[in-house]
């Protein structure tokens, strides 16, 4: 959380500084050297101060990351342990190994945005409202704030509503492991009683059906990238 808070405080201020730079360059004074070779020096201090204590957050988080998702997997593993004979007996082991495997890798995802994208951004919006009504007075924050409050309904919005297609794409992705898997675990099987063609067909109708579901999701994540970018500029634009 402290690497976090630097993060985003040198974030925030290295604007700042660029401009107190450019506006002593172009109204030199009777100023030794030192100062704006000083403030050449912190910028770029400040902008690598940035980047490090974005990483440095990243690297000292995975740990618990790592672990958490380590604990829920092996929760997951234990449960189906403790699961009936008819669970087992129906072999679902290609899909249930793609859940497992999505699953532990949205806790990490889950983590990750909760702590370091959407809190921490929400605190940088306001820092940055604060700056540009101190520098350009309130109007400028307004239409920063609308322009920005406008993006997140939104993307929730279009967020929510193109969650079915992700979620038929999941299905169909699973589905598709489960036939592939299964088929080949069961090799003996399919090969003793010739069914090579039928196995084939079958797996290419759970691709088919999630080729489908693919087109749905990528075309409305399109969707969603544009409309934003519409905001910005109209935003930008006002400005």
């Amino acid at each position: 959380l402290v690497l976090l808070a630097g993060a985003k405080a040198t974030t925030v201020y290295v604007p700042i500084l660029l401009n107190q730079l450019v506006d002593l360059s172009a109204n030199p004074a009777n100023l030794p050297a030192a100062v704006p070779l000083g403030l050449v020096i912190g910028y770029g201090a400040l902008r690598i101060a940035a980047i490090a204590f974005a990483e440095l957050r990243d690297a000292v988080f995975a740990k618990v990351a790592q672990r958490a998702i380590r604990n829920v997997a092996l929760q997951t593993f234990r449960h189906l342990h403790g699961l009936s004979l008819g669970f087992h007996l129906e072999r679902q082991t290609g899909g249930l190994s793609r859940a497992i495997e999505r699953g532990t890798n949205g806790i990490d995802t889950l983590l990750t945005f909760m702590l370091f994208n959407i809190v921490p951004t929400l605190i940088e919006i306001a820092l940055v409202c604060g700056v540009l009504w101190s520098f350009f007075g309130a109007s400028y924050a307004f239409v920063t704030l609308v322009c920005v409050l406008g993006y997140v309904f939104y993307t929730f919005g279009v967020t929510e509503w193109r969650i079915k297609y992700r979620r038929q794409m999941n299905e169909t992705d699973q589905e598709a492991n489960t036939r592939a898997i299964d088929s080949l675990l069961n090799y003996e099987t399919v090969k003793y009683f010739g069914n090579e063609l039928y196995e084939a067909n079958r797996f290419d109708q759970a691709l088919a059906r999630y080729e489908r579901a693919s087109v749905a999701s990528k075309s409305s994540l399109s969707l969603l990238n544009i409309r934003p970018a519409t905001i910005i500029g109209i935003g930008l634009a006002v400005l």
